[in-house]
C-alpha cells in the first residue's frame, strides 16, 4: 500500500462512543457497496472498472498513441466528471501537455485564446458528453467544429473528431453517426464524477502519454484494500467514518489542503465527487479546498481563528523525483542561509508540519493522506480510495451517493433566461 492516512490526531479527540457508533455503521455501508444493494446500485459499474484488461481497451489504446505519436493537441469537450478525472490525473503526472481541456464555462476568454492557439497547431477533439445538449460542452463543441471543419475541410476533419457518448441514444450519438466520426462508450452504469477509468478518462490520458497499465494496477490496490471488512486496514473506512463523526459534531466544512499547486485538480476532481454525492436533502460536508503555503497568506487566518465548522485533510508528497537546493549568499541580506544546503521538498515538509500543529492547537480536527511519489499507481489508487469513501460517507448520512438531482436547477433558469424553447 502505497498511499498512508494518519488520522491519530483525530482519533486522539474522538469520545469513544462515536467511534463505536460510527465504524460499525460504515462497515454496514460497505456491505451496501460490496453486496450492490444500497441506493443507487444500478451506477456501480464503476467498482468493475480497475479490474479491465488491457486487451479490452486496445481500440481506445490506438486512438490515444494515434493522437499521442502525432504530436497534435486534444481538445477535450465536456463539463464536471466529462473532464474533471482526466484532468486531475493529466496535470497532477504531467503538467506540460498536450492536453487542452473546454467547454466546461461559458466565458469567451478562454475559449478564443485556443482558438488562437489552433490557429498554429493541429488538433483532434474529443467531446464527451451521454447526451450531446448539455449547454457549456455543446457550445463549445459547436464553435470547435466548425474551426476544424474550415481548417481542414469537412471530411478530413471527421477522422480528428472523436464522440464519447452514450451507446444507444443522444444528440451527439447521433452526430457522430451522420458524420461518420470515431465512438467510444460512456457505460450507462458508471456516472461521471466516477468515470476516469471509462474512455472518458482514458482516451486524454493516454494520448497524454500516461502508462494505462500503472494506473490500472494502481486502480486494483485501491479497490482491494478499499474492499476489507476492517475498520483498521481498510482507509476507505477510517476516511468515512471520520467524516462521519465529524459531521454529527457540527463540523460542517471539509478543507482538501495540497502542499503541492502540481496536485491542485485532485482537489478539484475530489470537490465535484464529494460535493455532487453528499449534497441533498439538507444533507452534506461542504467540500473545498486551498493549496498550501500559498492560501495561508489569504485564508489561512480564517483556518486559524475563524468559527469552529471546518476540518481539514491534508494531501501530502512524501517524495519527489525532482527537487532543488537552496543556494547560500555571502551578504546573507535576505537572513535565509540558515536554510542554505537543504532541498526545497524538505522545506515544504516542515512547512506542512508547522500549519498542522497551529491548525490543530487551533482546534482544526485534522487527519492526512501520504502519497509516496507522483506516479499513475500512486495517484490512482488514491482516487479509488476517495471513490469508495465517498460512496460509504453519503450512504451513512443516509442519501443516495450515484445521483445529483439539484444540478438541473440552474439549467431550467437559464434556459428560460436565454428563451430555449420549450419542447427542446
Amino acid at each position: 500500500m502505497s498511499i498512508k492516512y494518519d488520522d491519530s490526531n483525530l482519533l486522539s479527540s474522538f469520545r469513544q462512543k462515536n467511534l463505536n457508533k460510527f465504524r460499525p455503521k460504515t462497515i454496514e455501508s460497505l456491505n451496501l457497496l460490496i453486496k450492490r444493494n444500497g441506493e443507487g446500485n444500478e451506477f456501480l459499474g464503476w467498482l468493475d472498472l480497475p479490474n479491465q484488461k488491457i486487451d479490452e481497451l486496445s481500440d481506445l489504446i490506438k486512438v490515444g498513441n494515434e493522437i499521442k505519436n502525432s504530436n497534435n493537441l486534444l481538445v477535450c469537450i465536456g463539463i464536471g466528471g466529462s473532464y474533471l478525472g482526466a484532468k486531475a490525473v493529466i496535470s497532477t503526472l504531467k503538467p506540460k501537455n498536450n492536453i487542452r481541456f473546454i467547454g466546461h464555462h461559458l466565458s469567451p476568454l478562454e475559449l478564443t485564446q485556443l482558438i488562437d492557439e489552433l490557429n498554429e497547431k493541429d488538433f483532434y477533439v474529443n467531446v464527451i458528453s451521454k447526451s450531446g445538449t448539455t449547454t457549456e460542452p455543446g457550445i463549445a463543441f459547436r464553435i470547435i467544429r466548425e474551426f476544424a471543419e474550415k481548417k481542414y475541410g469537412e471530411k478530413r476533419a471527421i477522422n480528428r473528431i472523436i464522440a464519447t457518448t452514450d451507446a444507444k441514444k443522444g444528440a451527439l450519438k447521433k452526430l457522430a453517426d451522420q458524420k461518420g466520426y470515431r465512438k467510444f462508450v460512456i457505460p450507462s452504469n458508471v456516472g461521471g464524477r466516477f468515470s476516469v477509468l471509462t474512455p472518458v478518462g482514458l482516451l486524454p490520458i493516454i494520448a497524454a502519454g500516461l502508462d494505462i497499465n500503472s494506473l490500472l494496477n494502481g486502480a486494483k490496490i485501491g479497490l482491494k484494500n478499499s474492499m476489507i471488512l476492517n475498520d483498521e486496514k481498510n482507509i476507505a473506512i477510517r476516511y468515512a467514518s471520520n467524516r462521519s463523526i465529524l459531521y454529527s459534531i457540527k463540523k460542517k466544512i471539509e478543507i482538501l489542503a495540497s502542499m503541492d499547486p502540481q496536485i491542485h485538480y485532485i482537489a478539484e476532481w475530489w470537490k465535484q465527487l464529494y460535493g455532487e454525492s453528499e449534497g441533498k436533502n439538507g444533507n452534506g460536508i461542504f467540500p473545498t479546498s486551498v493549496d498550501f503555503t500559498t492560501d495561508l497568506h489569504s485564508l489561512g487566518q480564517m483556518i486559524q481563528d475563524g468559527e469552529r465548522n471546518i476540518f481539514e485533510t491534508f494531501l501530502v508528497i512524501d517524495n519527489y523525483s525532482n527537487d532543488i537546493k537552496i543556494p547560500f549568499d555571502n551578504k546573507n541580506l535576505d537572513g535565509l542561509n540558515y536554510l542554505s544546503g537543504k532541498k526545497l521538498s524538505s522545506v515544504n515538509s516542515k512547512a506542512y508540519e508547522g500549519i498542522l500543529n497551529a491548525h490543530i492547537d487551533g482546534d482544526v480536527p485534522c487527519s492526512t493522506f501520504h502519497i509516496e511519489k507522483l506516479d499513475e499507481e500512486n495517484i490512482m489508487e488514491l482516487l479509488v480510495i476517495f471513490e469508495v469513501g465517498v460512496a460509504l460517507s453519503a450512504y451513512n448520512l443516509g442519501v443516495n451517493p450515484f445521483d445529483q438531482p439539484g444540478v438541473e436547477a440552474y439549467k431550467n433558469n437559464m434556459f428560460e433566461l436565454l428563451g430555449k424553447p420549450k419542447n427542446k
